[in-house]
């Protein structure tokens, strides 16, 4: 079995988890990757969400090798078996024990804020992680969560090898896999898109979670078929009060609509009082052929078409967020838009003119501009481009793309930042800066202002 990524694996795991529903549980996800995966699961079943922050200790000259664990609410978990084989004293075992509980307490506020800890004394508890190599982290956190009164513990995991599930069946009450490959060397293997979860999407998912999924954005969140050129495609539209401007993702490859990265910046700028429409500009068929992904004249169409579609919709300004190959495709489509408006040539269908109003503004997120080609110079809308300083390749392609727009534009380096923006504080910079270009350049082009 092979997963797209962490939300398709969650997707995938509620299903099997749906007999527990009635159970009334509580879903404990692992920082920080089994967090994307436990939002699916608890959003499926209903369920509150929260993060079970587990530290594992390690003998001092052996680190591999636990002794214990400690859990949030001074829960600790000792076997006294290990500690006295391994002959370590009681002061280093300390030493140990208050280096864990200071980095257990910086995790627990980072991840939760002010949110209280969520209560699962007499509950049924499910332990959700992207996956197990030796089950070590698992089988503290179902200890932990035991210790914390749990009256049953379910363990729910996509993938793992079959003996570290015969292990971690004596330390669950049930546990709930979906694939059990025999040639398992990895987790990261068994999927497509394995990048590290940075700590701003946990706390992210988390405060949406906590805010009943999707009710913090004001006006709350859509699923909509989208039109494009009679291609039905499936979305998310959130329209915060009295909004006046949408913007649009343009998802690139190898991500779809339920991208957490992006779906961190929506929620940034639904909080600022934008719109926005996250859909996925190929269909599932059209998915599995990778060369699609990089079809820009494809893409950029379909984006077109479904702005067409949003605008009969929508009485709004619409701006472009695009990520990867999405950012050529925002702006070959903002290209096309563009130049018809300056033009005053007739529509027709497809990406390659329209007589419609220009596109406010686009951002590209670690984009790749360059594949717009000759476009980007009949580009109108005011242009971010976001790139991580240590992307290096990206970042010169960016640079010589930026060199062939004629319309106002700006090139952000993130200091520190990779590709995916996987640093601490990486993603939420972008989120910041993406905000204010759309906050800026949206309102102040819109007509009914």
């Amino acid at each position: 079995m092979l997963f797209t990524d962490r939300m398709d694996a969650g997707r995938r795991l509620a299903e099997a988890l749906r007999h527990v529903r009635g159970e009334n549980p509580v879903v404990l996800g692992l920082p920080r990757g089994g967090v994307p995966v436990a939002f699916q699961v608890a959003q499926a079943l209903g369920a509150p969400l929260d993060v079970i922050v587990v530290r594992k200790l390690g003998v001092p000259y052996h680190r591999e090798l636990g002794y214990g664990a400690i859990g949030e609410g001074g829960v600790r978990v000792i076997s006294d078996d290990i500690v006295r084989r391994s002959g370590v004293g009681r002061d280093e075992l300390e030493t140990v024990e208050h280096a864990e509980e200071a980095e257990l307490a910086r995790q627990a506020k980072r991840f939760r804020a002010d949110r209280q800890r969520s209560a699962i004394g007499g509950r049924t508890v499910i332990v959700v992680d992207d996956g197990i190599a030796t089950g070590a982290t698992a089988a503290a956190a179902c200890e932990v969560v035991r210790a914390q009164g749990a009256a049953r513990v379910v363990l729910a995991v996509p993938v793992a090898p079959s003996d570290a599930l015969a292990w971690l069946r004596t330390e669950a009450d049930e546990v709930v896999c979906l694939s059990t490959p025999r040639a398992f060397r990895a987790v990261g293997e068994w999927y497509q898109d394995f990048s590290q979860t940075p700590d701003e999407e946990v706390v992210a998912l988390l405060a949406q979670a906590a805010a009943g999924g999707n009710e913090d954005r004001a006006g709350g969140e859509t699923e909509v078929e989208v039109d494009a050129g009679g291609v039905r495609l499936a979305g998310d539209l959130t329209l915060p009060r009295g909004t006046e401007e949408i913007v649009m993702f343009a998802h690139g490859s190898g991500s779809s609509r339920h991208s957490p990265r992006n779906r961190l910046v929506a929620a940034a700028l639904n909080r600022a009082g934008l719109g926005t429409l996250l859909f996925d500009l190929l269909t599932s068929a059209e998915e599995a052929d990778r060369a699609n992904v990089f079809d820009i004249e494809t893409l950029a169409g379909r984006l077109a078409d479904a702005t067409r579609w949003l605008r009969e919709r929508e009485s709004a300004r619409i701006g472009y967020f695009g990520a990867s190959t999405g950012a050529a495709a925002a702006l070959r489509a903002a290209a096309s838009f563009g130049a018809s408006a300056s033009s005053g040539s007739s529509g027709s269908s497809g990406a390659d003119s329209d007589t419609d109003t220009d596109i406010a503004a686009v951002v590209s997120r670690g984009g790749r501009p360059d594949l717009a080609g000759p476009h980007l110079a009949d580009v109108r809308a005011p242009t971010l481009l976001i790139v991580g300083g240590r992307d290096t390749l990206v970042l010169d392609l960016n640079r010589q793309a930026q060199a062939e727009l004629r319309c106002e534009n700006r090139l952000e380096v993130v200091p520190g930042a990779t590709h995916l923006f996987e640093e601490p504080g990486a993603l939420d910079e972008v989120a910041d800066l993406a905000r204010d270009w759309f906050t800026s350049h949206l309102a102040a082009s819109s007509p009914m202002r």
